[in-house]
This record gives C-alpha cells, sequence and structure tokens, in this order.
C-alpha cells in the first residue's frame, strides 16, 4: 500500500496514468460499454463505480485546463434521458478537486465512441448507471 493514494487504483491503472501526457483522455466506461472493442489499452476495474474511481483519480491527475471540456460524458440517444444524478455525482467528485474545471461536455453516442478509440485507455468499471460512460483529458502538472 501506498500512503495517499486510493485503494482503489490498481498498479496498472497507477502505471497508465503515470505513463499519459498532457491531451492524453482516459475513459472511465460503465459496465455495458464496449471497452475491449473500443480501447487500444483496456483495463478492468470490475465492481468499481466510476465516481469512486475518480475521487482516486483526480488527486494525481490534472484536468487539461487548455481545452473547452476536459471532463465529457456520452449524450443521450434521441428518445432516451439522462439521469441528471449520474452528472451531478460526478461533478461533486471534480470540483472537490479541480473547481475552476468547465461544465463537462456531452458528446453524440457515436463521436463519443470514435473519441474512445483514440483514447490513451479505456478502464471497465463495474458502473451501472445508464451514460456512466466519461473522458478526462489529462493537463499538465503545475510546477511546485
Amino acid at each position: 500500500m501506498l500512503v495517499g493514494i486510493s485503494p482503489l487504483l490498481s498498479p496498472e491503472l497507477l502505471a497508465t496514468l503515470c505513463r499519459m501526457g498532457h491531451g492524453d483522455e482516459i475513459v472511465l466506461a460503465d459496465a455495458h460499454f464496449p471497452g475491449e472493442t473500443m480501447g487500444r489499452r483496456c483495463l478492468r476495474a470490475d465492481g468499481l463505480r466510476v465516481a469512486d474511481l475518480l475521487h482516486g483519480i483526480l488527486p494525481l491527475f490534472c484536468l487539461d485546463a487548455y481545452v473547452d471540456a476536459p471532463v465529457t460524458m456520452m449524450a443521450a440517444v434521441a428518445g432516451d434521458r439522462l439521469d441528471p444524478a449520474v452528472e451531478a455525482a460526478y461533478r461533486v467528485v471534480v470540483d472537490r478537486h479541480w473547481p475552476a474545471t468547465p461544465p463537462i461536455g456531452q458528446l453524440e453516442r457515436f463521436a463519443f465512441y470514435a473519441r474512445t478509440r483514440e483514447a490513451f485507455a479505456v478502464v471497465m468499471t463495474g458502473e451501472t448507471a445508464k451514460y456512466g460512460n466519461i473522458i478526462l483529458t489529462k493537463g499538465v502538472t503545475p510546477v511546485s
């Protein structure tokens, strides 16, 4: 165990976060997402909820300040409805760690898939919330 690092973060996920450069993206995908099909690197975090992983990741991970939406979710398909509680739960975590982050962006389903194919990694979670997927864009680590 390491001090100050969430035990929810596997060694593989920690190594992946470390290897990412600024502008690289990581997708935290719900349990229904085709992550194995979409991702060049697909990690497993079965049984974990996306908000809990966000709590573990965001203290270690700067969000990109040079893009309009460093946090992006999938928009609802026509005829579907988003559960506003899902985005609200993610926003609470983002605000706790990076309160100046712009509003969470929304991408149409197939645009979200296309962006996922270009992402550095996909983390398959146990999230069961419909449209529970989120993309994080890594920023530059501030100089201390």
